[in-house]
């Protein structure tokens, strides 16, 4: 039985990318999304494809799929489909058990009824000019297993916590 997670990081008004990139610098944020995902099958929209730089395309480590809806998009090392349950077959014929899927906005309200888990890096701070947001959800649906702070430091502007959230 595969799971289906989400994962991202918004800030507390939900913000999660403006011109096409991350608002934020946070190198732990980074390493833990590369960490959970590392050796799993990740699926992104073309915009959040696009947003990766060219030298981490596709991502390691990883099966990439890229949903869009460009008959003749090329994404070299990727699996390209045209919708989310066609992403989501893709994982299940390969025999994937714990699917993750990576953004952007459209790709996660895409999943967001599929999902089983949320894991939500929430960053302790508004962001006025954002473009993209993490889809609403209802609290009431889901359980929260699993929080862990990290506070501002040297390296980081703003403390986050890394919440695992699990469908009731």
């Amino acid at each position: 039985m595969m799971k289906i997670a989400l994962i991202a990081a918004m800030s507390q008004n939900r913000v999660i990318g403006i011109n096409n990139d991350l608002p934020w610098n946070l190198p732990d944020d980074m390493k833990y999304f590369m960490e959970t995902t590392k050796g799993r099958t990740v699926i992104m929209g073309r915009k959040n494809y696009e947003s990766i730089p060219e030298k981490f395309r596709p991502l390691p480590a990883r099966t990439n799929v890229v949903v869009t809806r460009q008959d003749d998009y090329y994404a070299p090392g990727c699996k390209v489909v045209p919708s989310m349950e066609e992403a989501v077959e893709y994982a299940r014929e390969i025999e994937e058990n714990l699917l993750f899927i990576i953004g952007g906005g459209q790709i996660y309200q895409q999943g967001l009824s599929l999902a089983d888990e949320i894991y939500l890096t929430e960053i302790d701070t508004q962001i006025e000019n954002g473009e993209v947001f993490f889809p609403e959800f209802q609290h009431e649906a889901w359980e929260e297993i699993s929080r862990i702070h990290h506070p501002i430091d040297a390296r980081h502007i703003y403390s986050f916590d890394y919440v695992i959230y699990r469908r009731k």
